[in-house]
């Protein structure tokens, strides 16, 4: 049997793909190149246009509908966005016939209802149970349930599976996990645990088509996880509180432990990086591009729990494929223990 048909959920039909494998909307980091790569292998991208220009979201969005086919949707952080800002990425991605979008962060009905109203899927990640029933009467059509061994912003503070299970019983959307999983084998975990599908970050940040910097990169193959630090201190350009998970870095050493508690407000604004005449300053939330020159080594390096997992940076179809393969073998292996009882 074809292992996609075996990993296959009715979350698939809905979006559109041959396996509920999500790219997470990282921003920077997943653009049509990385998109493109994913929904050519059967996967369902979000292409990561977080606070992006409207015109960088065209060039964007373009060449990956050239690319590709296969459905996406765009990745947008209405609490992390200037009003007017938010306002011309949405009129731009509709007129450039989108048809779903991901949102991140707190719920803001008004912009769930707008996008609904231009017939457009929501696919919403929350960290909360609060922000679950929010994103649900808002009219979001997907959870992306994220715990907290996820890289990059972290929104709540319970394990992915843990979390994912409570919003199962408590909404009645089709439900993802989000954080740590990087495996076939936490694939299977899932559909097991009754969610329909997967995202991933830190996975496909190691691949080819990925536009975060080899630097980045390798320092996720040769992570363990267990060097990954939640922190606020990485916090220019996010709201004050605004928790992620980095490797760390001389940044995070420097805190003495002293993690959370950090005010944008109060923070230097100190450039120590560039892409292009764009200054990266220290303490924000710009991770190192491939476009990216400076200090590299201060700047966050995002990574998952999961990151121990991943080996050696591959291109993001065989990953796919890898994962697929995997999972499928779970379900083939689940039945072993009953027959070899029954011997």
């Amino acid at each position: 049997m074809d292992p996609r048909k075996k990993i296959r959920t009715p979350l698939c039909s809905l979006l559109g793909c041959d396996v509920p494998i999500l790219l997470a909307g990282m921003g920077g980091v997943a653009r049509w190149e990385l998109a493109a790569a994913v929904a050519n292998a059967g996967g369902y991208p979000a292409l990561g246009m977080v606070r992006e220009d409207p015109a960088l979201i065209t060039s964007e969005v373009r060449a990956l509908q050239a690319a590709t086919k296969r459905p996406f949707a765009v990745n947008l952080i209405p609490a992390a966005t200037d009003p007017a800002l938010l306002d011309a990425q949405i009129n731009q991605c509709l007129d450039l016939g989108v048809g779903a979008f991901s949102f991140f962060w707190d719920v803001v009905p008004e912009v769930v209802a707008r996008v609904k109203r231009d017939g457009a899927l929501v696919l919403h990640q929350v960290g909360t149970l609060e922000q679950a029933r929010k994103a649900e009467d808002a009219g979001a059509d997907v959870i992306v349930a994220q715990g907290i061994e996820a890289g990059g912003h972290v929104h709540g503070r319970m394990a992915a599976y843990a979390f994912a299970e409570t919003v199962l019983q408590q909404t009645n959307l089709p439900v993802v996990v989000s954080g740590g999983i990087s495996t076939g084998k936490g694939l299977a975990a899932a559909i097991a645990l009754g969610a329909q599908g997967i995202q991933c970050g830190t996975a496909f940040l190691a691949t080819h088509e990925a536009f975060a910097h080899t630097e980045h990169k390798n320092r996720v193959v040769g992570s363990d996880g267990e060097d990954t630090v939640l922190t606020d201190v990485f916090v220019l350009n996010w709201p004050k509180g605004a928790a992620v998970r980095v490797i760390a870095n001389s940044i995070t050493k420097d805190l003495g432990g002293r993690f959370f508690g950090h005010d944008p407000d109060q923070l230097p604004q100190q450039p120590i990086a560039w892409d292009g005449a764009q200054a990266r300053y220290r303490f924000s939330t710009d991770s190192p591009l491939r476009t990216t020159t400076g200090d590299l080594e201060a700047m966050p390096n995002y990574a998952g729990q999961g990151a121990g997992m991943i080996k050696e940076i591959l291109p993001a179809g065989l990953r796919i494929t890898q994962m697929i393969t995997e999972a499928a073998a779970c379900f083939d292996d689940a039945t072993l223990p009953l027959k070899s009882d029954q011997r």
